[in-house]
């Protein structure tokens, strides 16, 4: 077959191609137009287990997923103005830090901020809607095959059933994000009462991602809403010790990190933000 040069041309490659590898879905069938084939495709790569693909699929791949980034808008450092900029805040580091509500997907910063799970491999749901899809989603399957080559190198040293534990931070390449890298880090799960342990284990997540930052000579990075979704982390009280937390490194790494940007996707986490960072009433 010729090689495909359209994105619907691409996207029946790699359904066709994904159908194939698959045991359990070899033979389904997909009825519907582009929106529904690509949601099929996004599914058999959330559940594909980690390894690569022949040369040429990775190819489609990797040109389907990158023309997917620039028709979503790729968003620039300079398209996101400081909190100063924006709102004339007076916040001592309001000339580093951004609040952008959106797609962290479509970042083009030197790294963005995976919340992910212990097992580190992403999330193996079909089309879920949590970060840890997404951003697996928009890389490719490579990604999963990094975070499963590093995930094996510490099991060999820390035992077989080592998951990561909760505030470290992990680095791999971005692949088809407009980020260059990705840091995933697992955030502090809230079950019946919020404590000053799950406090500090939401503060590492941040000091830990910001040092990896700095090791890696990674200028500018953007976060997450950390644990504030299924990890029931209260939105207002984790926006508080995120700020308190970044500015305490800032200040400390007035050299080494250009800019932070706080992802958020819902309104109230914009607000709390706003709030803390801006003086707004």
């Amino acid at each position: 077959m010729n090689k495909p040069e359209t994105q619907e041309e691409r996207l029946d490659y790699l359904l066709r191609k994904f159908k194939e590898d698959s045991v359990q879905y070899k033979d389904v069938e997909v009825e519907g137009g582009y929106e529904k084939k690509r949601m099929a495709l996004r599914s058999l790569m959330n559940i594909r287990m980690p390894k690569r693909m022949a040369e040429d699929v990775m190819e489609v791949q990797d040109e389907f997923l990158k023309l997917e980034a620039k028709e979503k808008g790729i968003v620039t450092l300079r398209d996101i103005p400081t909190v100063r900029e924006q709102y004339g805040s007076s916040h001592p580091c309001g000339d580093r830090i951004s609040i952008w509500q959106g797609d962290i997907t479509r970042l083009s910063v030197g790294a963005i901020v995976n919340a992910a799970n212990s097992q580190m491999l992403g999330c193996f749901v079909p089309c879920h809607r949590c970060i840890d899809n997404a951003i697996h989603s928009a890389a490719g399957i490579d990604l999963r095959v990094e975070c499963s080559r590093k995930m094996s190198r510490k099991r060999l040293e820390f035992g077989a059933r080592y998951e990561e534990p909760t505030g470290q931070a992990m680095l791999t390449g971005g692949y088809n994000l407009p980020a260059e890298y990705v840091i995933h880090t697992v955030g502090p799960i809230v079950g019946y009462r919020l404590t000053e342990e799950l406090r500090q284990d939401l503060r590492n997540c941040y000091e830990n991602v910001l040092k990896c930052c700095v090791e890696n000579k990674i200028r500018s990075v953007a976060f997450c809403c950390i644990s504030t979704g299924e990890f029931h982390f209260p939105n207002d009280e984790a926006a508080r010790i995120v700020v308190e937390t970044v500015a305490s490194v800032l200040d400390g790494q007035r050299n080494e990190i250009d800019r932070v940007i706080f992802n958020v996707f819902k309104d109230l986490d914009k607000k709390y933000y706003e709030e803390l960072l801006c003086e707004l009433p």
